[in-house]
């Protein structure tokens, strides 16, 4: 059984994965660039979650308007420690939150169906500070899932979770330092 609060994700050495939906001409820029550039905003939040399925609810596989095509968000791991050791939780004071330059919510994990389990996912929202060095510095690349997230989406669709599973990617739990783990969790 998973811990209540746990950041699953795919990860290496030195990089973690965490995904993020956008229109077709954000992702389409972001793509041909390599990086994220003009039409995506750099004037407000923006959300990342290590969470494959957490962003499969969210974006209703790629078929919520805005969110049509999905991007795998490779960051290096110094730059999600450093976002996380700014975050504050969304549930903190309000005075706190508003203030923040990172903000951090756990929200239920999802089922291939969409259905909320008993365990939680972390969603990071990015504040408009910070949003160049994490396009700038942290980003290492980018990837279009949406392909196979429409492939997995039809396979559990027609009755075949199994081979829809197949497509996710690999996710397992990631290693907090104590001090991130302290601030992140909720008390």
């Amino acid at each position: 059984m998973a811990p209540q609060y746990e950041i699953r994700a795919d990860y290496d050495g030195e990089t973690i994965v965490v995904y993020q939906a956008h229109a077709p001409a954000i992702a389409d820029a972001a793509l041909a660039a390599g990086s994220f550039v003009a039409p995506v905003s750099f004037h407000r939040m923006t959300w990342i979650k290590p969470s494959f399925l957490w962003l499969m609810h969210r974006s209703n596989w790629a078929r919520k308007p805005g969110q049509e095509r999905i991007l795998a968000v490779r960051m290096t791991r110094h730059g999600w420690h450093e976002a996380l050791s700014q975050a504050v939780l969304t549930t903190a004071d309000p005075a706190a939150v508003t203030q923040a330059a990172v903000h951090a919510q756990w929200d239920p994990e999802r089922s291939p169906r969409g259905a909320a389990l008993n365990h939680y996912s972390i969603q990071v929202g990015i504040g408009r500070h910070l949003i160049r060095t994490f396009t700038d510095e942290w980003v290492v690349s980018l990837a279009d899932l949406t392909p196979q997230v429409r492939k997995a989406a039809a396979l559990i669709q027609t009755g075949h979770p199994a081979k829809a599973q197949r497509l996710f990617p690999p996710e397992r739990a990631y290693p907090l330092p104590r001090t991130l783990e302290e601030r992140l969790l909720p008390r």
